[in-house]
Parts: structure tokens; C-alpha cells; sequence
């Protein structure tokens, strides 16, 4: 490789290197939790009395259980029979 060539390869990593640095890093999506949204053993946490944590919510859709959603799609999601998401914890479909 000449010399001139590895010049334009090392200015072109340096280019790189450089426009990475000015980019900054991706920011990440604001999320927010969404009760009564997740599958069962699918949430993210809060599940109620008898649960621990994660993914130990017993039925879909239970209303004390949130996942988390991009912010501003919770209470517009739409899930089977009317329901809908909410921002605070529901009193609907909780286990037996």
C-alpha cells in the first residue's frame, strides 16, 4: 500500500471516528408503564398480591399488572374487547 493510501485510509477512519464523537449517542425513547396491557407472564412488574415480580402475572390483560410502552401509546393501544390501557393500576381481570 503507498503511502498516499494509507494516508486517505487513516483520514478516513479519523472522518469516522470523528462524525461518531459529534453524533452523540442514539437517545433512548421515553417509556412509561401501562397497566392491564401485557399478556400473562409477560409483564414487566407490579402483578399484585402473590406475584413477585417479573413476568409472574397470572391472567392476559390484568389490570394490576404494567409493561413498559413508548410514552403517549398506552391509552390508545387496542386490545381485544374493549379494553384499554391505562396509567394507573385497573381493578379488571385479576386472577381468581
Amino acid at each position: 500500500m503507498s503511502y498516499q493510501a494509507k494516508s486517505f485510509a487513516i483520514a478516513g477512519a479519523l472522518a469516522a471516528a470523528l462524525s461518531a464523537q459529534l453524533a452523540g449517542p442514539a437517545q433512548a425513547q421515553e417509556m412509561e408503564k401501562c397497566f392491564g396491557v401485557s399478556l400473562a407472564g409477560k409483564n414487566d412488574c407490579a402483578a399484585g398480591p402473590g406475584t413477585s415480580c417479573a413476568g409472574t402475572s397470572k391472567v392476559d390483560y390484568q389490570g394490576n399488572a404494567w409493561t413498559l410502552v413508548p410514552t403517549g401509546t398506552c391509552t390508545t393501544m387496542e386490545l381485544p374487547d374493549g379494553r384499554m390501557g391505562a396509567l394507573e393500576a385497573l381493578k379488571r381481570d385479576l386472577p381468581a
